[in-house]
């Protein structure tokens, strides 16, 4: 298998780190050719995770993602939601024809409001048994320390997905597969908004007592608006309850990444809720963090596509309001204790 990686942030180097553990050859698509160079000279990204250390006689590094697509047969998307349109836009409509492609991204697109697996399909006729994604409780910080974390891989064939997933299996990470694709991603598009309330709630100087009442109450939310949109009465295979069998959403993809996003300091939604509910502007926040916080987009399109799926959704609804349309953090928390039990 001949991965290619697109993206060069914190969690794309966690990813290749990994897979370069595991001596895998790697064709890698890096932004700017400064990076590239470093990379070559220094053996380490210099703007993310600058303490991992790669064998670059693993690493084939390019800035022209059509190199990485053309000489790779299984591509990673590893980049913020908001940039995965503009960087794969300069591909051919049929460059990814017969290739496995793996989502790690957590987030929407926010251009189309669309899901990575329904993107790739209308753009670029990705077929969905050759769609697969990466998810989890998994900061990237703790991957480039070694400290142990679990991924799980979603596709719609077991042995496939099982052949992807061993390539990441590590002493510091451990694989778990499912067949919940459409479930997984929105678990880690709404975990992200969560997060960006928790924030914001200890911002407001909330304590751990309501913190915890907070994030039950989004697990449960979370759940209900699942069970709408990934567990339909369908027999079509890419919507159905995958294998026929009950999700448990109490699992380390869905329970598990809602609780290390609203609870880690390592979490960047976490951190932009807590910059709003000390009173920073969105604008601000964004501009001291200096990294993208997927809740913020994320909060806006799940808004408006729940207007179609109708589940109950009071504190996504209410931090929309908040980042989006100027209401005021503690009046808005406090419409959010009403809602809580």
């Amino acid at each position: 298998m001949q991965f290619g990686v697109i993206g060069s942030g914190s969690w794309a180097t966690a990813l290749m780190k990994i897979l370069t553990d595991n001596r895998q050859s790697v064709n890698w698509w890096v932004r700017n050719e400064s990076s590239i160079k470093q990379l070559r000279q220094r053996h380490h990204n210099p703007n993310y995770l600058s303490s991992v250390y790669f064998d670059t006689s693993l690493l084939s590094l390019h800035t022209d993602v059509r190199e990485v697509v053309r000489n790779s047969n299984c591509i990673l998307i590893a980049v913020p939601s908001a940039f995965v349109v503009e960087s794969i836009n300069q591909l051919e409509k049929n460059a990814l024809a017969g290739k496995r492609i793996i989502s790690a991204v957590k987030g929407i697109l926010p251009d189309c409001n669309q899901l990575v697996n329904q993107f790739l399909e209308n753009s670029f006729n990705v077929r969905p048994e050759n769609y697969f994604t990466l998810m989890g409780p998994c900061h990237a910080e703790e991957v480039a320390a070694e400290k142990l974390s679990y991924l799980t891989f979603s596709g719609l064939n077991d042995t496939a997905t099982n052949a992807i997933a061993q390539c990441f299996q590590t002493e510091y990470l451990n694989t778990v597969i499912n067949n919940d694709v459409l479930g997984v991603q929105y678990a880690a598009i709404l975990k992200n908004i969560y997060a960006v309330g928790a924030g914001i709630a200890h911002g407001l100087d909330y304590g751990d007592n309501f913190q915890s009442v907070l994030i039950a109450n989004s697990a449960d939310e979370m759940a209900g608006f699942l069970k709408k949109v990934a567990e339909p009465a369908s027999p079509d295979v890419n919507t159905a309850k995958p294998g026929g069998k009950e999700i448990n959403y109490a699992a380390s993809v869905y329970l598990g990444d809602l609780l290390v996003t609203c609870y880690s300091l390592y979490s960047r939604n976490r951190t932009f809720g807590n910059m709003i509910g000390k009173g920073y502007s969105v604008r601000a926040a964004q501009l001291e963090m200096n990294m993208v916080a997927e809740g913020y987009n994320a909060s806006k399109c799940m808004y408006e596509l729940n207007k179609n799926v109708l589940a109950p959704m009071p504190i996504v609804d209410t931090i929309y309001h908040i980042l989006w349309q100027q209401l005021e953090a503690r009046q808005g928390f406090k419409k959010i204790e009403e809602h809580l039990v």
